[in-house]
């Protein structure tokens, strides 16, 4: 696969939807759910499928989490060309320009796979045929973006729209904000849309290009942050002008305003896993639909998730139910309401309570 292609790993996220298993200074990204490797390894694992055309990660994170990072990688064999500290988070067009601004340093023109740190794709295979199909038409002067093959009428992402197929891929349309039920019922029977997944291949030129034309005032920030920035043997601390730069998407900056978007669907099991709902549909579930995490156990439960962290968590008739216990706080929710965990963690830190940001002991909290 030519030219080369180099995974930017962004893995900015502060996970509150995952309270109180995810913690500021652990994000879920951070965190093993659905094995014994973290969701950001698991991303990582993933590209290896790709072969020996697969460069050196590029991957983009905060001060606080570093450390773990880098030691995560370490694990897993996979060291990067980088790790980018961003002084302050400014969504994934910044992140991804200045990845790109670095990876042409050390290539002519690569293109870039770019991948969330925290999504789940349980069909490795499937994913690596569409990212060697992005890759061809990225190859050939496209922006590329993956739209999830929709198994429901999902309100909770958004839409594509594709055009004129192309063979693997076809022309990106329009970006479709997040629907009512009956708008997303009429997207997912045409057959037409996909969800949005925020996945890209990208021509590491032409992304620059298109921004610079596009969003010019995140390129300039970017070029200035990058030339301003202090390299050592494991990260790159951008400059401070990086926090001049206006925050956007790749699709709001870039995607919905070039004539270059492109779209390969993508049916690999796909979950961003926004929501402890989404983290129950992904895992394996018991005759009744129950998932049990560590030291756990239901009787008469349906459609339930339970997760223990320190101590024995039991569930006696629950239905549509999620129990997520840790050391310093468990959470009861109904399924439908796992969305408004982040609620929560917002009245929190509005009580400035340390359980937002760090995860208490045991022996702190149980006498």
């Amino acid at each position: 696969m030519t030219p080369s292609l180099v995974p930017v790993i962004l893995s900015g996220g502060s996970g509150t939807r995952l309270w109180p298993l995810s913690r500021e200074l652990s994000p879920k990204q951070l965190l093993p759910l659905v094995s014994e490797h973290t969701l950001l390894q698991e991303t990582l694992l993933r590209t290896k499928g790709l072969g020996g055309s697969v460069g050196a990660p590029v991957v983009v994170c905060n001060e606080d989490h570093r450390f773990l990072v880098a030691e995560q990688l370490l694990e897993i064999n996979s060291p990067p060309q980088t790790i980018v500290l961003e002084p302050s988070g400014r969504n994934t067009a910044p992140a991804v320009a200045v990845a790109a601004l670095l990876a042409v340093q050390k290539a002519a023109d690569p293109l870039l796979l770019v991948l969330p740190a925290d999504h789940v794709i349980l069909d490795t295979r499937a994913f690596v045929a569409a990212v060697e199909t992005a890759a061809s038409a990225a190859a050939a002067g496209r922006l590329v973006t993956f739209g999830v093959v929709p198994s429901r009428p999902e309100t909770g992402y958004g839409y594509l729209l594709r055009g004129e197929d192309r063979g693997g891929w076809s022309v990106l349309e329009k970006f479709v904000e997040k629907p009512n039920v009956e708008t997303a019922q009429h997207y997912v029977s045409s057959g037409r849309y996909l969800w949005n997944s925020g996945m890209f291949v990208l021509s590491a030129s032409l992304y620059l290009d298109e921004l610079g034309r596009h969003a010019p005032k995140i390129l300039d920030a970017c070029r200035r942050a990058v030339a301003a920035a202090v390299a050592d043997t494991d990260f790159t601390r951008l400059g401070s002008a990086f926090l001049d730069c206006p925050s956007d998407s790749i699709d709001y900056a870039v995607m919905e305003k070039t004539d270059r978007a492109a779209v390969v669907p993508l049916d690999a099991g796909w979950s961003d896993v926004g929501s402890w709902a989404a983290l129950h549909d992904v895992l394996p579930k018991d005759g009744a639909g129950n998932t049990l995490r560590g030291d756990a156990i239901a009787e008469g439960c349906k459609d339930t998730y339970l997760v223990s962290t320190s101590r024995l968590v039991a569930g006696v008739g629950l239905e549509g139910i999620i129990v997520v216990e840790t050391p310093d706080a468990v959470v009861v929710m109904a399924r439908t309401e796992s969305q408004s965990v982040k609620r929560v963690v917002d009245a929190l830190k509005a009580q400035r309570r340390r359980e937002v940001r760090v995860s208490v002991s045991a022996d702190s909290v149980i006498e």
